[in-house]
Parts: C-alpha cells; structure tokens; sequence
C-alpha cells in the first residue's frame, strides 16, 4: 500500500520512502518465516475444526433420522394391535419386541457383516468382515451407520408380523425372525446398498453400473426394506393359512379389529417416523446439497401418502365395500403412499410424487380385494401396503424422473434406460425372499412349529400363555372378544 500512497499524495513521497526503509529493515527474513508458519497453522487447525464440524454434524443428524425410524416401531406396535381382536393384543406386541430385540442381535453378529462388511477382493454376493463390530475402532463413523440401517433390518421382520398375527406360535415366528435379520434381508442390502453388489458397483469409469444395466436404484428402500418384508408376508399368511372361522360368511364381523383410535395413532407414529427414514437416507448433512436433497424427499414424503391415503378412504365411501367411511383403509393408503415413494423420494418432482401415490393408493386398494377373494388372510394388508407398493415404488422410478434436472432421475418417460434394471431386480428380490421364506416356514408349520392350535385361537394367546392373562384390566368379557 505504501508506493500506492506514494503516487496519490506526491508532498507526502519523503516520508512515505522513510517508511518503507523502517518497515523493511525491521520485517526481517525469519520474521515473515514465522508468518507464513502461523498462517499454514492456522489453516490447518480451520481445516480440522471444518473437518469436525462436518463429522459432527453428520452424525446428529444420523442419530435423529435413527431414532425417527426405532420411533416407527411403536407405530407398528399400535397399528398391528389395534387390528388384531382383543384376545391376542399382548401376543401381537410380544412379536414387535421380539422383532426388535432380536434383529438387532442378528444385525450386530452377522447381518451387518454380510451386508455392509467389506472384503478385500470384494464379490457381488456378500461381505464378510466387520463381525460383531471388528474394525470400528478404526472408523468410528461406522457405529452411526450400523445403528441407522440396524433400524431398517427390524423393519422387515415387523412387517410380517402383522400379516401372520393371531395363529402364529410365537417359536415360529421368532425363528423366522432370525433368519430373515440374518440372511435374507442383509444379503439383498449388500447387492443393493453396499456399492459392491451386483445391483449397483462402480465400474472402472466410476459409474454406477449392475449386471443388467444402469445401477438399480432404490434411494430410501421402498425395494430393499418394503419389499423383501411384503413378499416375506405374503409367504407367512399363506403357509400358516387363515384364522379359524375366518372366511365364515356369518362370522366375519368377529374378526374385526379391536381399536381403530390404535391404527390411528399407530399410522401418525409411523408417518411421523418416515421422515427419518427416507430424509436420513441422505446419510449425510453438512453440505447444502444434502440439505437441499433431505428437503425435497420430505416435500414428497408428505405429499404421496395424501394422495394415496385420500384415494383409498374415497372408494371405500363410493365406489367399492363397505361404500362406508372407513378409517382403517384410510390409514393403510397412507402407508401404501409412503412405501410408493420411499424409492423415488430423491429423484422426482413433488407432482410425480403425487402420480406416484395415486398409483399406489389404487395398486393398494385392488390387491386387499384380490387376496380377500383369494382367502389369503393378511390381517394388516402388509403385502398389499409393503409388498405392492414396493414393487412399484422400484418400478416407478424407472419411469419417473427427469435425467436433466439434476436429481438424479433416469426415467423412461424422458428417455432414461432405468427400467429394465428396476423390473430385473425386483424379479430377483421377490425370488429371492419367496424361495427362501419357504424354505424356513414350510418345514417349521411340519414339524407343528408355527401354526397355533384351533382351541388355541378360540381362547386367544392372551390366557393361554401370557401373563397377566389379558391386557386391560378394565375389560369385561375378555374371552368373547
């Protein structure tokens, strides 16, 4: 600044020359030396500081979007209570406990290490490190991860659950569980999530390829998580087979659900917690970008439901049975809305969201008619929400989504070449958890493991080996319930 000062105010040159020889005479080599040194300092120690924040913040917002999706499990546990008839409440919550405790047992001895356990030469069937949690003191951003997709791994098993509820031993059913936290479930999140798998690796170009094409897209898990656990239902209620007296045509009102005011609560619960489970997908927040991302997979979380929630309460009332007001159909079309864009909740428009859950709503409604027809007795509709909706959440994505707006999209509509990769996976998902749930449940209803007794179910599971022997004390009548 001093020649600039020099040349402005030409009386002032003597003096400002003075200066100069001071200040350079003074300013010695070694001084600017340390100068230098503090400037790199204190870059790196802003470096480090950044590096933490990102760190930190990444990992509140993973803990909040973890915590959102275990919140969904009381969801789960009102709705599949309230469906279930007053005898058999306890035993229904029993399972969502024990879906719980035990899939997240499985997740840390072998189901993380099979899904997201990275070998050196990595294949593209499984993973195989990282057992009970080796390794995750040299990265402790794993432990975060673990627990957020931990929160997935027990989804699975809730959702069949409620579709085998009130004639399934609870030994069965938690055998199944352990498997499905075990095997089944992890393996598909490797081929899907893990980068590795034949679904979605990168390629020597660095892009996103599988075996069948583009890499399978499925952002938030509408095909991983909804899917597996819908086609692991519908195995459930068909092999265990309907209550008794179920399709008694002078008995159908008996298997009414006991509380409509729990599937209420239980769909806000689990609406609620879907903004941690498709937003915290992002797995990450400390660029704008995410930021940008998370908000528009919550503008699309919230709209689908509506839609598809208000499709579903509007046939009922006018255009199929009961042509009544029914508010359970409407609690299953919401969640029918928001498995159908879970998958796509990233890559799409808000007004495809909308086209999306429409489609939903209706897909939903017309399958629970069809396995009605069918006698296949799935008490909460888990395959019609879970496993329909997840079907075509994954195929929606092929068809919807703009490549050019910069979200990611690879739709058909605009010249993407998406689907045949979304239809290859989902075919290979559904044989998969199909084949293998079979297996597993087949030979345990042979062996009389699964299939609770027919006096059994006359009584309710309530008193006949739960204690207390019924779950309000203020009932009366508990056994005609």
């Amino acid at each position: 600044q001093l020649p600039a000062l020099r040349s402005q105010i030409p009386f002032l040159q003597p003096g400002v020359r003075l200066c100069s020889r001071l200040v350079m005479s003074t300013v010695s080599a070694e001084t600017l030396q340390n100068i230098d040194s503090q400037i790199a300092t204190l870059k790196s120690s802003l470096s480090d500081m950044q590096s933490n924040y990102d760190e930190s913040l990444d990992t509140i917002w993973m803990l909040l979007a973890s915590l959102l999706v275990f919140f969904m499990h009381s969801g789960f546990s009102l709705l599949e209570a309230g469906c279930v008839r007053f005898k058999n409440t306890q035993n229904i919550l029993a399972k969502n406990l024990v879906v719980v405790t035990v899939g997240f047992l499985c997740w840390y001895i072998i189901g993380y290490p099979l899904a997201f356990g990275f070998v050196d030469e990595p294949n593209r069937f499984s993973g195989g490190t990282n057992w009970l949690m080796d390794g995750f003191w040299d990265d402790k951003s794993k432990f975060r991860f673990w627990l957020f997709q931990g929160t997935f791994c027990a989804t699975g098993g809730t959702i069949v659950s409620g579709a085998m509820a009130e004639r399934t031993k609870l030994k069965g059913f938690g055998t199944y569980t352990v498997l499905m936290t075990s095997l089944i479930y992890p393996l598909v999140v490797y081929w899907g999530w893990s980068g590795e798998g034949f679904m979605n690796y990168t390629d020597k170009d660095g892009k996103s390829v599988s075996a069948f094409g583009p890499g399978f897209m499925d952002f938030a898990g509408s095909g991983i998580v909804h899917l597996v656990g819908g086609v692991g239902a519908l195995c459930g209620a068909i092999i265990v087979g309907p209550r008794k007296g179920r399709y008694d045509p002078e008995n159908q009102e008996a298997f009414d659900g006991h509380s409509i005011p729990f599937c209420v609560l239980g769909t806000f619960f689990l609406w609620f917690g879907w903004y941690g489970f498709n937003p915290g997908s992002t797995g990450a927040m400390h660029t704008k970008d995410a930021a940008f991302t998370a908000g528009l997979v919550a503008v699309n979380t919230t709209l689908s439901p509506c839609i598809a929630g208000l499709v579903v309460f509007f046939a009922r009332a006018r255009v199929v049975s009961p042509r009544a007001l029914d508010v359970g159909g409407f609690c299953n079309g919401i969640l029918a809305g928001l498995v159908a864009i879970t998958a796509g909740c990233a890559n799409v428009k808000p007004w495809e969201a909308c086209i999306i859950g429409l489609v939903g709503g209706i897909l939903y409604q017309c399958c629970s008619m069809l396995l009605q027809r069918l006698k296949v007795d799935d008490v909460v509709d888990a395959f019609a929400v879970h496993g329909v909706n997840g079907l075509w959440a994954i195929l929606a994505l092929g068809l919807f989504g703009n490549p050019e707006e910069g979200i990611g999209g690879n739709g058909s509509f605009y010249g993407g070449d998406q689907f045949g990769t979304q239809i290859a996976c989902s075919l290979i998902i559904i044989a998969w958890v199909a084949s293998l749930s079979v297996l597993i449940l087949f030979p345990l209803k042979r062996l009389g493991a699964l299939r609770l007794s027919d006096g059994f179910q006359d009584k309710g599971a309530d008193i006949m080996e739960h204690s207390p022997a019924k779950a309000y004390n203020d009932s009366e009548n508990m056994n005609s319930a």
